[in-house]
C-alpha cells in the first residue's frame, strides 16, 4: 500500500520551518508525520499530510521547492527485534531501504515506520507475503 509523501526543501535559517508549518496549518492541512534532515545550507523536510494534493499545490503556489515520493507505512511491534525482523525480510529479498523514519500510533502499542525503498512495488509484495501490516491513507489520517 503506497502513501504519497511530500518532500520540501528549505533554507536552513530561522523561521523557515515555522513558515512551512504555519502555511499548512492556516490552510487546514494536518501533518501526520514529519522528519527533517539538514546540511549547512538547506534542510529536507519529509511529511505525511491529510490533504496531499492540496498541500503540494499550496506549497508550489507559495514558492516552496516541493515534490512527492511514494512510501510505505508498516506496522511493527513495540518489542526488541521487531525492526530487525522486518529489515531481515527485506534484506533476504534484495530490497534496499533508501531511508525510513518512525511515527507514534496513539491508540495501540505499535510502532509505525515510513519506508522509502529502491523498489516500492516489490517491497509491498514482500510485506504482504510476510504478513507485515501496511497502512493506507485513511488509517494514517486517523492517527
Amino acid at each position: 500500500m503506497k502513501i504519497t509523501q511530500l518532500s520540501v526543501f528549505l533554507k536552513n535559517s530561522k523561521g523557515t520551518l515555522y513558515g512551512l508549518c504555519n502555511l499548512l496549518g492556516k490552510n487546514g492541512i494536518n501533518i501526520n508525520a514529519i522528519t527533517i534532515s539538514e546540511n549547512l545550507e538547506f534542510g529536507a523536510v519529509r511529511l505525511l499530510v491529510d490533504k496531499t494534493e492540496e498541500a503540494i499545490k499550496l506549497l508550489k503556489d507559495n514558492n516552496f521547492i516541493a515534490n512527492t515520493t511514494e512510501v510505505v507505512v508498516a506496522e511493527t511491534g513495540d518489542n526488541a527485534g521487531s525492526l530487525a525482523g522486518i529489515l531481515k525480510t527485506l534484506f533476504e529479498n534484495s530490497i534496499n531501504v533508501d531511508y525510513m523514519y518512525g511515527l507514534a500510533e496513539k491508540s495501540s502499542k505499535k510502532g509505525l515506520l515510513v519506508f522509502k525503498f529502491d523498489d516500492t512495488d516489490k517491497a509491498i509484495e514482500i510485506f504482504a507475503k510476510s504478513k507485515v501490516k501496511m497502512l493506507g491513507k485513511k488509517e494514517i489520517n486517523g492517527i
